[in-house]
């Protein structure tokens, strides 16, 4: 059994203590946690847990322990000891405002809500309390009394089952997330693991030093900077587009997806020095010049364009573009290019920095209707961008072969990837019961995402459904708790970590595209889930060899 610490020190006045302690050690299985003494702060009050029981398989519960003889009468608690009879604190209360502040405590360093089942309970080792007895809050069960000192273990499984609060029983997994916390321990790890959190980091540090690109090319005023998923292209345009605003420009930055828009535009927003004249999606910035909405594809994709490109021949020149930022740019249509650099002081010599990826040209745009001359980036100066700073190594080698041959992953080795094997009808349900497993391994609701790369998810189709995806997106950049949504929306976008829900694909030509995108949002863990079959076709045979080094995975029914 872990007792923490291993051999407490048990002062003159808990003598009591001693006793529930050498009672419950000998009592409870081997797998369980026993601590003694827990100090919480919840805001300013401070608490204490006499003795904590983690039980893996079962749940958790706090005691309040009481020594002497301790009685009630109307309603007030009293304690007769060596002292003589005093009154007490009801020790119910004291163990039920611990145990909730313990809970509180610890959902905050989880990032989480606690689901474990938890009770509260007291002791008193020295005192007879019939088994008839009760009061209104505290029923008999949740009472260890002297004789049940002989086997305490069994009433404290029943009361942890039948009076604790919670749904789920204590995972093992997410005891062993809870136990760093408890123990307070300092020692160095002496393997060559690297917490997540600790990767990310070091992964940011890797992006910010990408600036030193935007250094060496800054006396090129029309560039296209293009590198595979997770070089750090977005951190880029954000860091050209606050450069040039510095220096005085007009700056328009743009993309396609609303929920990279909501992001740019959340960055943005920090900014203390000069902002863009616009931020977010190229049809925002076109119907707030005043041309109409639309619905149908045609009109998105051609007469849209066309009438930006009629409205801006007549344009103020106080009201145009001095630079044009383009993030994921290989998302915006010949058209869009030829109607958007219409809006700049210089449509034929301005500033155009466009951010891209040949590769995850999921929309098929680029071989529609084509601008005359060619495609509207074709006379940008081409920069390379080989590394990839935000996946992990293991996550990365996943995707390698839809990167290209230049694609150099930068990342620490980081956790194996996850594989789990499912009919594709299966797969949403099979997805679900990740994210369960998940968050009782102690990954935060709001590290992990999951995309699916057919039919939306329930949970996002509903907010399809109502018209609030604009909110539900705003959910998403402010952390608030699982996100589910499709891959071809969350191009741009990361989290720590993604179920990647392969439940089929509308048009299997666009397939291996929308499997790059999915397998390369996440940053410390991957799990993909679908049939392998069908992830052969869509990918080929370089994915089914990459992911038969990941780690086969069965998590448990929701």
């Amino acid at each position: 059994m872990r007792c923490i610490p291993e051999k407490p020190e048990f002062g003159d006045g808990q003598l009591a203590e001693k006793v529930v302690w050498e009672a419950l050690r000998g009592s409870l299985p081997e797998d369980c946690v026993l601590a003694h003494s827990v100090q919480v702060r919840d805001g300013r009050a401070e608490h204490e847990i006499d003795l904590l029981v983690l039980w893996p398989g079962v749940g958790m519960a706090a005691i309040e322990v009481k020594g002497g003889k301790v009685g009630v009468e109307s309603g007030q608690w009293y304690q007769s000891d060596r002292a003589g009879r005093h009154t007490i604190k009801s020790p119910v209360a004291q163990s039920q405002g611990s145990q909730h502040a313990f809970k509180t405590w610890l959902e905050s360093r989880v990032g989480s809500k606690l689901s474990s089942r938890f009770a509260y309970l007291v002791s008193f080792p020295y005192t007879d309390v019939p088994r008839d007895w009760e009061m209104a809050g505290c029923p008999r069960s949740l009472i260890l009394d002297q004789t049940d000192m002989k086997s305490p273990a069994d009433l404290i499984r029943h009361a942890i089952e039948h009076e604790g609060y919670g749904a789920t029983t204590l995972a093992p997994a997410f005891l062993a997330r809870i136990l760093p916390h408890l123990s307070g321990d300092l020692i160095a790890r002496s393997d060559d693991s690297v917490d997540p959190q600790e990767a990310e980091d070091a992964q940011d540090h890797l992006t910010e030093r990408q600036a030193v690109l935007l250094q060496a090319t800054r006396s090129l005023t029309r560039v296209k900077f293009t590198g595979g998923a997770g070089s750090g292209k977005t951190w880029l345009a954000l860091e050209k587009a606050r450069l040039l605003c510095k220096q005085g420009k007009r700056v328009g930055l743009f993309c396609y997806n609303k929920g990279l828009g909501q992001y740019l535009q959340q960055q943005v927003s920090g900014w203390r020095q000069a902002q863009p004249v616009f931020t977010g999606e190229f049809h925002e910035y076109v119907r707030g010049l005043g041309v109409p909405d639309g619905f149908e594809p045609h009109y998105f994709e051609e007469e849209m364009p066309r009438l930006l490109k009629e409205l801006a021949a007549g344009m103020d020149a106080h009201d145009r573009l001095d630079a044009v930022v383009v993030d994921e740019a290989q998302d915006f249509a010949p058209l869009w290019w030829e109607a958007l650099l219409a809006c700049t002081a210089d449509p034929d010599g301005g500033e155009v920095y466009a951010f891209m990826d040949d590769r995850q040209d999921v929309y098929r745009r680029w071989g529609g209707a084509a601008a005359p001359g060619g495609h509207p980036t074709a006379d940008l100066v081409p920069i390379h961008i080989d590394e990839n700073l935000r996946n992990t190594r293991k996550i990365a080698e996943t995707f390698r072969s839809f990167a290209g041959e230049h694609f150099t992953p930068r990342g620490g080795t980081g956790l194996p990837v996850r594989r789990v094997q499912c009919l594709t009808e299966d797969a949403l349900s099979a997805a679900d019961d990740c994210i369960e497993a998940l968050m009782d391994e102690g990954w935060a609701n709001n590290q992990i995402a999951l995309l699916t790369t057919n039919s939306r998810h329930p949970a996002h189709l509903e907010h399809v459904d109502a018209g609030t995806i604009a909110e539900y997106w705003l959910d998403f950049h402010a952390n608030s708790g699982v996100f589910y949504g499709h891959v071809l929306g969350f191009k741009g976008l990361e989290r720590s970590v993604v179920v990647l829900c392969v439940n089929g694909f509308k048009d299997l030509e666009r397939a291996a595209e929308q499997l790059y995108v999915g397998l390369s949002r996440a940053r410390s863990l991957l799990v993909v889930v679908g049939d392998g079959a069908l992830l052969e076709e869509a990918g080929g045979r370089e994915l089914k060899m990459a992911l038969s080094k990941a780690q086969a995975w069965e998590p448990p029914p929701a």
